[in-house]
This record gives C-alpha cells, structure tokens and sequence, in this order.
C-alpha cells in the first residue's frame, strides 16, 4: 500500500510550500481539503493563501517564521474558506522548514508538512480547546499588552527584572526565571527570581564555550526548548548536574537580541512539564523581545545616569572644611529631563588673606553646552580668586574670559555649533570675613541675596550690580558691603529657585519667604533649611502652589546658606537674651542709581512687616522715600540709609537715619501748594514722633523715630 494511499484514509494530505519560487505543491488529498478539485496541483502562493481564514493566516505566518527562526516543527489550526468566504472545513496543519541553497548562494526554505482535517465538536458536546484560538489567544493577547505596558515604563536595569519576575503568563507560569549578560567572553547573570541566594554563584561568571544552554543560544542566537529532564540530560550532559538539583521539568532558553546583536539569554524554568507549544514558544520570543528591548533602554538609562552623576559630581565642588564661627550648606537640583545637569553652579573658594569667597552662578542654557561653559567658568573665577583679587575685579575678569571663549570661538576655523549665539552668564560673588562677619558682594545681573535675621525677620538685601558675564568684556562691578551679624542667616540662590512652579520673582520670593520665616526650620541647622526651601518648590506641596506663569520650563536650582553662629535662632549654640534682639538694615543708594529709592521703600517695609499700625509703616516709607530723594537731588554724594528696630513686640521702636557728605543742612520751608518741593521736614515734623540732624566730620546725617503703637490714633 502507498504512503499517499494511507494518508488519504485518514484524511491527510501532504504539501510543499517554497518560499523562493512562491509556490505551493499540493497532493490531491491536501487539494481537496483547501477546496480544490481533489487532484495534484501547484499553486501560486496567493491562490493557496486565499483558501485560509484571514485570521488564521496571520497566525500560521507568525508561527512558521518563529519556526524558521528556531528550526522547529510549525503546528497551526485552520479554517479554510471558499470563494465566498464561508469557512468550509477545519484543518490542522503540521510542517517544518528544510534549508537549501540556491546557485547564487542565498539561503533560502521550504515548509514540508501534511495537513488534516479535524471535526469540530457538536453543540451540546464537551470538547477541549485548542490553544490557538478561543479564551486562551485573547488572554495572551491581554497578558502581552501588559508586558510590553510595564516593561516600556521600567526606568532602570532593576525596574526591568523586577517586572520580568513579576510576568504571569496564561497557562504557563514560569516559576524560575534567569536574565544573563555577555560580557567580552563571559556570561554571568545579570538578574534572576524563584533561587535562593547564592544559587546563582555557578552561573555567575561562565565562558560562552561552556556546555551550557544559555551559552549556546548566545553563541547561536537560536532559542533551546527543553520539554523534559531527560532532553536536558541528553543535550546538556555537563551542565545537567547544575541545573538538576532545583527538581525542575521544562526549560526555555531564549536569545535577547536588539538591532541584530545578542546581548544575552532569558531562562524560563518549570516545575510543571511543558510541551512548548508553537503557541507557547510564540508568547516566550515576543517576551524575549520586549526583554530585550527593554533592558538596552535600561542599560543606556543607567549609563546616562551615571554619565550625568559623574559630570555633576566633578563640576559640583564640596564645601570644603568648616569655617570657625561659620556654618555653610549647599543644594544641586537639576531640571530632570535630559542629560540631568545644566549651568548652575556654586564654590566656596579659601583667599590668600584667611577669609573665603562663597560664588554662585548661573550660565544661560540647560544643555551640554551649559554644563561645558560653567565648569570653565568655574575654574576661572576660582582661579582669580586666589590670586587675591577684590570681587569687583574677579568678576570683571571672569567677564572678560567668558567673552573671550565666544570670540575664540567665532574666530575657529569650525564654526560654533551653538544655534542661539553666545551664551552670558550671572554671578554672584561674595567675600566673607568669619571674624568679623563683614561681607563685601560683587553682582553680575544675579538675584539679591537674601537675610534671615535673629528675630526671624526675612529681607532680601539690595546690592549694587553689573550685566552679566560675557555680554561685554570691559564691565565694572561696584562693590556693596554689609556685616552679617551674628545668628543670621544668608542665602544665595539662583533663579531656578524663585521660578521653578511658573512662578515669576514677586509670588516665588513670597513663597520662598514664607520657608525662611517658618521658626520650626529657625533653631535647626542649615542642611534641614536647604531641604526645606528645595521641597517648598520641587515637594509634594509645590504641586499645590504653582505660580501664574505655569507653562514655563523649569530651571536648574543651586542654593547656598551661610549662617553666622552666635545668639538668636541662627543654627549655633542658642543663647537666651532678656530683651529681643534688634532688627536692622542698610542700603546705600548711589547718585548713578536712583531707581534704587524703590528699593529703599521696600525695605523698610520688609523691616516692619509685622508692625502693629500699618499707618506708621506707610509715615516711614513716605519719609525714607522723601530723605533719600532730597539727598540726591541737593547734595552730589550718595546716601546711606541705616535702619533699626529695637525692643518688644508692641513697644519697638523704629530709628531711620540717612547719612550724606554735604554740609548744608535743611531747614523748615513754607511752600505754597503749587510748589514741587520743600515739604521734607514739614512731613518729619507732622509724621514721625522724634527727628533731628546730626552734624559729622564730613556731611551730616538726618533721623526719625517711630514708636510702634497697637492702635492707629485718630486723625
């Protein structure tokens, strides 16, 4: 009896699919199963292909190249169709792919196989599925979604294997599973889950010629099935000892490979026997893949960390050793996305004369551009310092360097790759004597610093200032000196600070002001402080208080603290005082610079932000606003304004003094209401409670008192 009779008896024929002709020979049993005259015939790929369920035939077109892929039988249930689409018959079909060669060499296949017709169950009938369609296709369809879902979200190598350990696949639930790494000539593992520990010492650093599996699929880049500890044994006899002692009866060992390059192998073990299905190999290399995939973004996720680590750590300086009388605190947050460091940047430098410079800046950019700039920036600044420069002439000369790297830049025979042009850059420079707390700041367009007093009092202290670095070479930078009196608390930060939340300068230093004056933040020390103002803007409670402009990109945030120790709520040894200690300010307004009498305002009214008669707040404001006006109107010096406020809550009193170098002193005038001028000292005399001008040396200097009253009076 014939082979081809015998298959006919039981309904099974036999075809050949070439993949390089694009043809399908079939026997005249397989003819008539696809609906064909029952009679030897070849066919077109199309023509075959238009017999078979559109459904089903994406599914055997998945499972043969998987089957192409690993050398593997490929096993698929059909529905055959005719001309009109009614599905006449069910069949099942099984075949596998033999390689050849053509006469130019190429390498190409062709799928040998029989296939069969299966009778589907009657209604009323229990029949099992199969595992190609029904339930079981949509819940790998689902299970697959939620893989790709969690894998793609997995940020880092450990995020990977945990959501790899955590993959339930349908009907099959591995209960150990492996992720190895190569490494030159060495496989190790990289992860794994379902082992004790320790378990992994064997496995942990292997040469990829070693009779392992996972080396094989490494060396081969093709998936092991091992169905059975009997196929383990026979194939793998000198690795089997290793593998036999976890009492485990089906492994799969698949290739992780990404743009064509295999960089590694993903183990799935069994307690349970598993025949590996084409439909179960299918779910295991769609897995793999997204494995795969996954563990290359993680692997250049954590490669940029490190990168973006590396970098921060070299251009974020330490603070140094301590300071004696003198505590420091510093904070570096950058934006978040990207390449996760920009321009900002602080230093705390030592001087040749004993004293040290605290220097914060910000470069313009949140790029590598930025970064590159800020660290030259940086050694340049820190380098003048040394020398001993004042910190109008380090900031002069950093400006003429940062100039100087545009032009060389413009003038190099490869043009700049900067698309927004020159870059410019905002410093801060401060120079501080710890013995005596005298601080003598420098200003490139940079934010105020900003005073904590002893009382708590918070006052962002105006300073004379510049352009910023880089815009032009020759730039002068006048120098503001003040002391910082001992228990209070300085603070320089960048912009990123203030605006991070869309916030602009007025609502982000009210939210600011609001952390500083916090007396639970008063009495602790200065790195609790800078934990504080950097959550106030990126913690949980920022999402709550975002500023007008909400669209704006968030900048990078560079903070400093510099804490003079001694009495009041400063960090430093508390020390209790029968009278509460005095509030005070100075400003120096310049003849150059009288746009800075807003200033003078403003800070009057930030001294007694909480005075009991707001009428008086306004009397004093009137009248520093109309001293400090007079003084630059009439003499040719510059005015000093010296503020104090002394005593209890309730009983203060306000002592405003403004100080000038002309000799000439004011005198009580009669203007008539057209007059434009001459009601300063009828203001002082209607307005405050004491007043007076005290002769000196060289100038003079006029004052008012106010003493702080519970209740407006009456007019």
């Amino acid at each position: 009896m014939r082979t081809e009779d015998v298959l006919a008896a039981i309904a099974t024929g036999m075809w050949r699919w070439d993949n390089a002709s694009g043809t399908v020979a079939l026997d005249g049993e397989a003819a008539r199963l696809l609906g064909l005259p029952p009679e030897p015939a070849t066919l077109p790929e199309a023509a075959a292909r238009s017999r078979f369920h559109p459904v089903d035939w994406n599914e055997i077109n998945a499972i043969v190249n998987l089957a192409v892929a690993e050398g593997t039988l490929a096993e698929a249930r059909l529905r055959i169709v005719d001309e009109d689409g009614r599905v006449l018959r069910t069949v099942r079909s099984r075949s596998k792919p033999v390689f050849h060669e053509d006469r130019d060499g190429h390498r190409d296949y062709r799928l040998i196989g029989t296939i069969q017709e299966i009778a589907e169950p009657q209604p009323g009938t229990t029949a099992a599925h199969t595992t190609v369609t029904g339930d079981w296709r949509r819940s790998r369809e689902a299970f697959l979604l939620d893989a790709g879902r969690a894998l793609a979200e997995a940020r880092s190598t450990s995020e990977v294997l945990r959501v790899a350990a955590s993959l339930s696949m349908p009907g099959f639930n591995p209960d150990g599973l492996a992720v190895f790494g190569v490494a030159g000539d060495r496989l190790s593992i990289i992860g794994h889950h379902g082992h004790l520990p320790g378990d992994d010492v064997p496995f942990s650093d292997m040469r990829l010629d070693t009779d392992y599996p996972a080396a094989e699929v490494v060396r081969t880049g093709r998936a092991i099935y091992l169905p059975t500890p009997e196929e383990y044994r026979r194939r793998f006899p000198a690795t089997w000892p290793l593998a036999q002692r976890f009492g485990r009866e089906s492994w799969a060992f698949l290739p992780l490979i990404v743009a064509g390059r295999t960089m590694g192998a993903w183990m799935a073990a069994f307690k349970h026997p598993v025949t590996f299905s084409p439909d179960e190999r299918s779910v295991l290399t769609t897995v793999a893949r997204m494995l795969a995939q996954a563990l290359q973004r993680a692997v250049v996720a954590d490669s940029e960390r490190e990168l973006t680590t590396g970098l921060q750590r070299s251009m974020m300086p330490s603070l140094g050793g301590p300071v004696p009388g003198m505590t420091v605190a510093a904070r570096y947050v950058p934006t978040g996305g990207g390449l996760q460091v920009g321009g900002d940047w602080y230093d705390m430098i030592p001087l040749p004369s004993g004293r040290f410079a605290l220097v914060i800046g910000d470069v313009q950019g949140h790029d590598v551009r930025a970064a590159g700039l800020m660290g030259q920036l940086r050694i340049a600044v820190r380098a003048y310092a040394s020398e001993g420069h004042r910190p109008d002439a380090v900031l002069s000369r950093a400006s003429r360097f940062l100039a100087g790297l545009h032009a060389g830049a413009e003038g190099a025979a490869e043009p700049c790759d900067d698309a927004a042009g020159p870059r410019f850059a905002t410093c801060l420079y401060v120079e501080c004597d710890p013995q005596t707390g005298v601080l003598e700041v420098a200003r490139a367009g940079h934010p105020d610093p900003v005073v904590r007093m002893t009382d708590g009092t918070v006052l962002m202290r105006p300073t004379a200032g510049g352009l910023p670095l880089g815009i032009v070479p020759d730039t002068d930078y006048p120098t503001t000196r003040f002391a910082l009196e001992p228990g209070e608390t300085m603070m320089l930060c960048t912009d990123g600070l203030i605006e991070t939340g869309g916030h602009d300068l007025d609502t982000g230093w009210a939210r600011l002001r609001a952390v500083l004056e916090d007396g639970a933040y008063a009495a602790e020390d200065l790195e609790k402080l800078a934990d504080a103002l950097v959550s106030a803007v990126h913690g949980p409670s920022s999402h709550h208080t975002t500023g007008p402009l909400a669209d704006r990109r968030e900048d990078d945030i560079a903070v400093l603290l510099l804490c003079r120790e001694g009495a009041g709520r400063g960090p430093g040894e508390p020390v209790a005082h029968p009278k509460r200690p005095a509030r005070r300010t100075m400003l120096t307004v310049a003849q150059a610079e009288p746009e800075r009498i807003a200033g003078a305002r403003r800070q009057i009214r930030e001294l007694l932000h909480d005075w009991a008669d707001p009428e008086q707040v306004d009397a004093a404001e009137l009248m520093v606003s109309e001293m400090v006006t007079n003084v630059l109107l009439h003499t040719d010096g510059d005015a000093m304004l010296l503020a104090e406020a002394v005593g209890e809550l309730g009983r203060r009193r306000l002592r405003v003094e403004v100080a000038d170098g002309s000799d000439e002193l004011p005198h009580m005038r009669h203007p008539n209401e057209m007059s434009s001028s001459g009601r300063g000292v009828l203001l002082m005399e209607m307005l405050a409670d004491d007043w007076g001008v005290d002769p000196r040396g060289e100038g003079k200097s006029i004052w008012f008192a106010l003493h702080e009253r519970s209740e407006p009076q009456p007019d």
